[in-house]
């Protein structure tokens, strides 16, 4: 009996064994894989990706434009806000190539230089009119077309000159008694530009030509018609503009820390991408005594010969100058296959960590070209790792991430705000007060904008430029008239246009200067709200002012109309 509930004793404690050792295990294999279901869900993030800035721990719709939310990348929060990071496999596949760039000493005998090709003012000339009248036909009309001197030009109808040929037809009949006033006559109308030829045509037939045919007096191409046919014109005014593109210049800028290295008579070989088997010879004949304060270049120009006009003003050239020795100067320079460029902005995309694949983009000023390498006047730094192949690639995929690249130039209107604030403009009591009605009339047209109503835009518009009028006599300083002027300005164009599109660019700048205004108020009788979108503007950013929490966008109206944040708020 003792041995029986023995064995049923052990028979128990075995079993128990035996279920913890399998059920424990199970029970606590289960709640790892749970603990690392969450922590996997701790580092998802979901984010826009039109409104990067955006990041949530669950999926869900965008609160800005409400678009659906994307995955992103596990540990990209760690990222600066312009920085973004790319796969091993990705930069393996667009073989995607970095170097570290330093100041380099260079030791070369010439410089490449990048100009255009400009017409030769020298060459150019003015075809006048020679006496009051008016134009009753053009028969050279448009830009381009060749003219030759001694080329009937037009013909033109002048009280003045019927009179003179009265007097030559009066004078003829005296000549004889009376030559001195016959040749005085005669030399008015050569003063006039009259040939010898039309002169004694009008002697001989006796009757005065109403619309009289003018020639041209110089020879060329026309580069601008100044003058249309039905024109009253005076003596002495212009009808066309004509250039001679037997010669034209190539005009080059060059930078301030390189202006020693050039001087007269130097030679230099221009070529064009138009014509890649030609080299065109010629030597430096102008440099600029003034420099270009914006630009900091000095321009130089050569002089060539255009046989057969292959040459035309707008191309863009090259001209390698010898003799520009820079020996032991230190630049930093970078291959042009790092350069992207649009418009004014030269971009190139600098790895941030040698470690790890992460980039960001930064702008550049660019110097000259020596053997496709440019000079680095601002944005690097000696030892800076940049994208030397496969730039393009990169700024695709700082695209496709949200972040700043070449067709995406954020901008980060909060601080923008804080600075105009900083301003502090001394607006008076007195312009507070009379300001605030304008205000009300803002708000009405800014729902005009979000219901796409041009018509009354205009309204609300013309309504605000006859507050802003009555109180520009109210003293507020330099600073606070400019902005005052400049808003009166804008609302007048918006009041001229009827296309809600055109309307709204101009109120992107209006926006602008009231809101510099406003920012400096002492108090205001409500709360008003600057708000954001990032899209407006070619997805520059634009800002709004709003007496409601709510954002309902006036630059997309229905089509994006919750698209934006609130940014500041005066109270």
């Amino acid at each position: 009996m003792n041995k029986n509930i023995i064995y049923i004793i052990i028979a128990v404690v075995v079993g128990f064994i035996v279920g913890y050792l399998v059920f424990g295990n199970e029970k606590e294999q289960q709640d790892k894989i749970n603990q690392q279901d969450k922590e996997h869900q701790a580092k998802e993030m979901w984010t826009c990706s039109m409104h990067p800035q955006i990041k949530k721990t669950e999926p869900g719709d965008c609160p800005i434009c409400g678009m659906d939310l994307i995955l992103a990348e596990i540990g990209e929060g760690a990222l600066a806000e312009n920085q973004f990071k790319m796969t091993a496999n990705a930069i393996a596949l667009a073989n995607i190539q970095t170097t570290i760039i330093g100041n380099h000493t260079t030791d070369k005998n010439r410089t490449t230089l990048s100009g255009k090709i400009i017409e030769n003012e020298e060459e150019n000339g003015v075809q006048a009119s020679y006496f009051d009248g008016r134009i009753e036909r053009l028969i050279i009309n448009y830009k381009g077309q060749k003219i030759k001197k001694g080329q009937k030009l037009a013909t033109i109808y002048s009280p003045d000159l019927i009179a003179a040929q009265q007097e030559l037809i009066t004078a003829s009949s005296l000549k004889k008694s009376q030559p001195s006033l016959y040749k005085a006559v005669r030399n008015k109308l050569k003063l006039w530009k009259l040939s010898d030829k039309q002169i004694n045509t009008i002697e001989i037939s006796g009757k005065a030509q109403e619309n009289f045919t003018i020639y041209a007096t110089v020879s060329g191409t026309v580069s601008e018609l100044i003058s249309a046919e039905g024109d009253y014109v005076k003596q002495g005014q212009p009808i066309l503009k004509v250039s001679n593109l037997k010669t034209v210049w190539a005009e080059f800028d060059v930078y301030e820390n390189q202006i020693s290295q050039f001087k007269k008579g130097q030679n230099v070989i221009v070529k064009t991408k138009a014509y890649p088997d030609k080299n065109f010879k010629a030597t430096i004949s102008f440099i600029n005594p003034v420099l270009n304060n914006k630009t900091r270049t000095v321009s130089i120009r050569v002089t060539l010969v255009n046989h057969d006009n292959i040459l035309k003003p707008g191309m863009f050239v090259t001209g390698e100058v010898k003799g520009t020795t820079i020996t032991g100067a230190k630049q930093l320079m970078i291959p042009s296959s790092a350069i992207l460029w649009t418009g004014k902005r030269s971009i190139i995309y600098r790895k941030v960590n040698a470690e790890t694949p992460i980039f960001e983009m930064r702008e550049v000023t660019l110097g000259n070209n020596v053997d496709n390498q440019y000079v680095i006047l601002e944005g690097l730094n000696d030892g800076d790792e940049i994208v030397t192949n496969g730039t393009f690639t990169v700024d695709a995929a700082a695209q496709l991430q949200g972040k700043k690249s070449m067709m995406n130039q954020k901008t980060d209107r909060i601080s923008n705000t804080d600075k105009e604030r900083e301003t502090s403009l001394k607006l008076s009591k007195a312009f507070q007060k009379d300001f605030l009605p304008a205000i009300t009339e803002y708000l009405y047209m800014k729902e005009a904008f979000i219901t796409s109503d041009a018509t009354q835009v205009i309204v609300y518009a013309t309504k605000m430029v006859n507050i802003l009028e009555a109180i520009k006599s109210i003293d507020i300083g330099n600073a606070g008239k400019k902005h005052l002027s400049k808003s009166i300005e804008i609302l007048n164009s918006i009041s001229k246009k009827d296309n809600i599109d055109n309307q709204r660019t101009q109120f992107i700048s209006l926006n602008e200067e009231i809101i510099k205004l406003i920012s400096n108020f002492d108090t205001v009788d409500m709360t008003i709200y600057i708000q954001q979108c990032p899209m407006a503007n070619r997805n520059k950013g634009a800002v709004w002012i709003s007496s409601e929490k709510e954002i309902r966008n006036p630059y997309f109206g229905d089509k994006m109309l919750t698209c934006g944040s609130i940014i500041d708020t005066i109270n």
